[in-house]
């Protein structure tokens, strides 16, 4: 683990505690038809040097911990597979370029596809330009990293992040340029560029989301 890397260190039952990144609202910004196209700019969020971030659900101070937890029987307890994303990835090789998806990593947020199509059946079209493009943009918009994309023998597409949090609006908590995420036994899990972590309570992938969040109906405001 990096000293040096701001890091969100999940607590056994209880909060995540913030070190060294900043905090900053967002949301998705949706088509009529309720499609995600892209991602609301940041609005940041003061706060200090170490805070502590609700994942209970509970909280009346969201993002931020008011001990909720202590009172409504959450049970934080991890099972997120520890390993990397290269072992669990899946690669669709179309033509002239790879789209690798790691199942367990979704988070629901929609970004992979419309309501004509999504980038599983856009890859069979890949040796189209225009399509191979749309797809590696879909792809960068995904939160959690479960989907990405590379041409063929060079490094995976990714966004150029700044070391960030991002709240987003009624969802989980995006980090983004390589955040450490510490687990309560203090094992750190895989260092990666987008990830996103369940603050609803009742992801089945703890500490990262599942997308539960839009079946219970998650507020945060």
């Amino acid at each position: 683990m990096d000293e040096d890397r701001p890091t969100v260190e999940v607590t056994e039952d209880g909060p995540y505690v913030l070190r060294g990144a900043p905090l900053a609202r967002t949301a998705q910004v949706e088509t009529e038809y309720g499609e995600p196209v892209a991602w609301a700019p940041d609005a940041p969020i003061e706060h200090s040097p170490v805070v502590r971030l609700c994942r209970c659900g509970g909280s009346s101070t969201k993002p931020f911990c008011d001990d909720t937890h202590l009172t409504n029987d959450f049970d934080g307890t991890e099972v997120a597979d520890r390993g990397p994303y290269v072992d669990r990835r899946y690669p669709y090789q179309g033509d002239g370029l790879v789209l690798e998806d790691d199942l367990s990593l979704c988070s629901d947020a929609g970004y992979c596809g419309d309501r004509f199509e999504n980038v599983w059946a856009m890859i069979l079209r890949s040796a189209d330009p225009a399509v191979r493009e749309r797809i590696r943009t879909m792809a960068r918009l995904c939160p959690s990293g479960r989907i990405r994309t590379h041409l063929p023998d060079a490094e995976p597409d990714e966004p150029a992040f700044e070391p960030s949090i991002g709240v987003v609006k009624d969802g989980p908590l995006w980090l983004r340029g390589g955040v450490q995420v510490v687990g309560a036994d203090g094992e750190a899990y895989e260092v990666r560029n987008r990830q996103v972590l369940c603050r609803c309570g009742n992801s089945a992938n703890k500490p990262f989301c599942d997308g539960s969040h839009k079946q219970v109906g998650f507020r945060d405001g």
